[in-house]
Formats: C-alpha cells, structure tokens, sequence
C-alpha cells in the first residue's frame, strides 16, 4: 500500500502540475474568470481517487482473494491511510513546487524515493534495523506510514501516545503543505 501511494506522490502529482507551468497552461489560466488552483485541486483530486481506489482493491484483494487477515483497527487502517495520503502528497506537492521543469520532477523524485524506500523497510526491513535505523525511521513519511498501517492491521490502533506514527504524518503533511504552498510558482 505506502509503495503504491509512494509511487503516486512522488512520480504521478508532481509531473503533470510542473508540466502546466513549463507549458504555460497556469499563466493562461490566470487571465480567466477561472482560478489556477482550481486546476490543482482538480488534478490532487484526481490522485486522490486514484489513491482510495488502489488502497481499497489492495485490502479488498487481500482478504477476499488471498486470505489475508481482517485488519484489526479498520478505523485505524482508514486514518493511517489517509494520513499517508496527506503526508506524501504534501512531499509531491512540494517537489512539484521546487522543480524547475517536468524533467526533473523524475530526477527529484527518483532521489527522494530511494532513502525513504529504505527507510520503510524494503531493503532490511524494519524489525530488523539496528536501533539507530529504526529511530530515523520512525521519522520519515514512510516509516511512519509503514508502522501506523501494519499497527492497524495487526494489532489494533495506532499508538497515540509518544512519538507516534499519525502524529509524524500530520506533521509531514502541514510542514510540507505549508512548503509547497509558499515556494508554488505560477510561472
């Protein structure tokens, strides 16, 4: 599921936004009657379908078709989620903001994607990452995101006292939401 929306946020949002900018569909937009950020709300929109759609074939598939166990906080598994969301798109939202043009979006994306891949445990994974590795990961997007959904599915609700996994995405997605709606250009 977090590689999934990893994808999405890193390589889907963020190119098509700088593409209209490069292009000069946000400068055209300007002088409509029609805001520009309409046309981004519509295209995180458009993601953010795309994200619900994908997490619920992901769980639904799992359970039904493979025999995966029900999750055991469901209301837990919808809030890690959604704070996933949140999070990672704040991080998409803020490379489309950075990047120059929609050629390096892939490049930016692509070097933000390794470390926090490694971070979520797919390379070594997280319960067995040396005490150092699994603190610095508690703190990335996807550490986070990792530990809040696999609590949810496995064990109950996400711890809420702490240094806990939501309250790391809910940061991530202010800070970076913030970030990426101060450095937007238009042009």
């Amino acid at each position: 599921m977090v590689l999934g929306l990893t994808m999405l946020s890193l390589l889907g949002l963020p190119g098509p936004l700088v593409s209209y900018r490069e292009l000069g569909i946000l400068r055209r937009l300007s002088t409509t009657p029609v805001p520009p950020s309409w046309l981004l709300a519509a295209q995180v929109v458009v993601q953010l379908c795309i994200a619900l759609a994908g997490l619920a074939i992901v769980n639904i598939a799992s359970v039904a078709a493979f025999g995966a166990p029900v999750p055991k906080s469901p209301g837990g598994l919808v809030l890690s989620c959604l704070l996933a969301i949140g999070g990672l798109f704040a991080l998409g939202l803020l490379i489309a903001a950075l990047a120059p043009t929609a050629n390096s979006v892939n490049a930016i994306g692509r070097l933000a994607l390794i470390p926090l891949l490694f971070f979520a445990g797919l390379w070594l994974p997280r319960p067995l990452m040396p005490a150092v590795l699994l603190d610095i990961s508690n703190y990335t997007p996807l550490g986070a995101a990792v530990e809040a959904i696999q609590c949810s599915v496995q064990t109950g609700f996400p711890p809420v006292f702490g240094p806990t996994p939501l309250l790391v995405l809910a940061g991530y997605a202010l800070v970076f939401a913030y970030l990426a709606r101060r450095f937007f250009r238009w042009e």
